[in-house]
């Protein structure tokens, strides 16, 4: 039998005239020209030696593979804009607002006054508050009484006995639980002022930049205030 004349056969199928401006991109094979490959492929083939079906349905099969993976990274592509979309629209409702982080640390403003939670896994005869400043010295103390499991809200003014402010700057809370049997720590939520906020590539949280503390990441805020 004659060999096949493949310039020919690109030519009866109207692939060889193509003018380079209508070419796809990084010379992809769409759809359309698959399905014409394929039919000349089964026109031309070797009578004596058909194509197996099974290597027929698995060129097909490879096709619908590669065309699935490319419409899955399309919307994929699309799921990530739509993301960062949203991430800037957050980002621009955060700045200026008060978030609730776990922290002990909290920054003592020009306005004055600290606030926070102490959470609580179980209910507890006593709760004792401390705030002590970056050398360790006991500023203030606050008794918050029995308190049930969740959290205990508490605030600090700033000032001292005398009414005076305390200076600005850095200052440690920390919390002594006493349930009768034990005593124990209890942990801190600070609430925080959201100075700027970065957005990150797609799958990244929002980073929060927090007053006097650095960078924080959005899935560490308990609750936006």
């Amino acid at each position: 039998m004659n060999e096949i004349d493949t310039k020919n056969t690109f030519t009866q199928l109207g692939l060889s005239n193509a003018s380079p401006s209508k070419a796809k991109a990084n010379d992809e094979l769409g759809q359309a020209e698959f399905l014409e490959l394929m039919t000349a492929q089964l026109r031309f083939q070797d009578p004596l030696e058909p194509m197996e079906n099974g290597d027929f349905l698995g060129q097909m099969a490879q096709f619908g593979t590669v065309s699935g993976v490319n419409e899955l990274n399309t919307s994929f592509n699309s799921l990530s804009s739509s993301f960062q979309s949203n991430q800037a629209l957050q980002a621009s409702t955060m700045v200026g607002r008060k978030v609730l982080i776990p922290s002990e640390d909290i920054y003592l403003g020009a306005t004055g006054g600290l606030s926070g939670s102490v959470e609580l896994e179980q209910a507890a005869q006593e709760v004792t508050v401390r705030v002590t400043n970056t050398a360790g010295q006991l500023v203030h103390q606050q008794l918050l009484g029995a308190q049930p499991k969740g959290l205990s809200d508490f605030s600090w003014d700033g000032l001292d006995d005398s009414g005076a402010p305390f200076s600005n700057g850095k200052y440690t809370i920390s919390a002594e639980v006493n349930r009768g049997t034990s005593i124990s720590a209890g942990t801190i939520l600070s609430v925080v002022d959201v100075e700027s906020v970065s957005i990150g590539t797609a799958g990244q949280d929002l980073t929060l930049s927090i007053s006097g503390l650095g960078d924080i990441s959005m899935s560490d805020v308990r609750k936006i205030l």
